[in-house]
């Protein structure tokens, strides 16, 4: 896997923001309009505001070859299903002045075009970090309402997202790349994660991909990508969504929580959130510690291939290190 397109620095940053104001003529937006950066993660999110008219949106500007036409489509339809049925708040996708949903605009200089998508600003805050354990009830029950969803949903022929399986993390091309490749992964390292892979790949395959277990899910239900605003939790960044083990989407909840001393307290707090809505067998609660960890696996994978990124900056430095701790544990139960 090359390396994150979006990782070239300043440079790309700004070309990237000229896409973004490139895009906004078609949204009926004044030339006063200005856009500014929120984050750089898979994608470069931006913040639009409008003086002339006071409108305040978000210009989401895809990396290249990550997601098809058809696969953001699919994304966005999801989300909108799952907003429409009332099963969670998500922010409305707002279209063109001719009824777009996707926005395809070439970068300055005759760059590949990108892919760009603006959404509804949503006001308010995500949860507090010093309330991890009960945060975690209500992401249970958010993830267990997407999932009653799901299964029921039925989606259009073309509908299209990637599979986040086994493959995907392990295979001969791994979608965010090799754990191998990760900063800080020596011999040491390499010894214990490569028995953790060994032992993830077989209890993954002796899970299975029934109907129960496996469909679409959301994949990053972080307290980061959640917005909260008095009673109301809007849900945010379908941009991972796709087909896995619906048990992955706790462990995408605690992407970079899972060495916390709270960790197990999260855990028993979802699982309450969550049956409140759906039944989840003891022998799949049994299994929550290898999606935790294969979780854990992808996000070594991703720091690698996305060295420029805050969150590498953040975490990237012992993330393999204390991932082989993880490990440890991990193995000593369902090795």
């Amino acid at each position: 896997m090359a390396l994150h397109d979006l990782s070239g620095g300043a440079a790309v940053l700004a070309r990237l923001a000229d896409v973004a104001r490139g895009t906004l003529p078609r949204y009926g937006l004044s030339p006063a309009a200005t856009v500014t950066l929120l984050n750089v993660s898979e994608n470069a999110t931006f913040r639009v505001d409008d003086p002339a008219t006071g409108r305040r949106t978000v210009m989401r500007v895809h990396r290249l070859g990550y997601h098809s036409f058809d696969a953001i489509a699919s994304e966005l339809l999801w989300q909108e299903s799952l907003r429409a049925a009332g099963a969670i708040r998500t922010p409305s996708v707002i279209p063109t002045t001719d009824g777009e949903q996707i926005v395809t605009v070439p970068e300055p200089g005759g760059g590949e075009p990108r892919r760009c998508v603006m959404f509804e600003f949503v006001a308010g805050v995500q949860p507090p970090d010093d309330r991890l354990v009960e945060s975690f009830a209500e992401i249970g029950e958010i993830t267990a309402r997407m999932h009653t969803h799901t299964r029921a949903w039925p989606r259009p022929d073309w509908f299209t997202r990637h599979h986040w399986d086994a493959n995907a993390a392990f295979g001969a091309s791994p979608r965010w790349g090799r754990w191998q490749d990760a900063p800080g992964v020596g011999p040491g390292e390499h010894e214990v994660l490569l028995a953790t892979e060994q032992t993830l790949g077989r209890r993954l395959t002796a899970f299975g991909k029934g109907s129960d277990r496996y469909g679409l899910v959301h994949t990053d239900l972080r307290l980061a990508n959640l917005i909260v605003d008095g009673d109301t939790t809007t849900v945010i960044d379908f941009d991972d969504s796709g087909f896995s083990w619906y048990l992955y989407d706790l462990g995408g909840a605690l992407g970079f929580l899972e060495n916390h001393p709270d960790v197990d307290g999260m855990i028993t707090s979802w699982l309450h959130g969550y049956r409140r809505v759906c039944e989840l067998p003891e022998e799949d609660v049994f299994e929550i510690p290898t999606f935790v960890l294969y979780r854990r696996m992808t996000l070594l994978a991703w720091l690698g291939s996305h060295p420029n990124t805050d969150t590498a900056a953040e975490f990237g430095d012992d993330f393999a290190s204390t991932t082989c701790a993880v490990a440890r544990r991990y193995l000593a139960t369902h090795g």
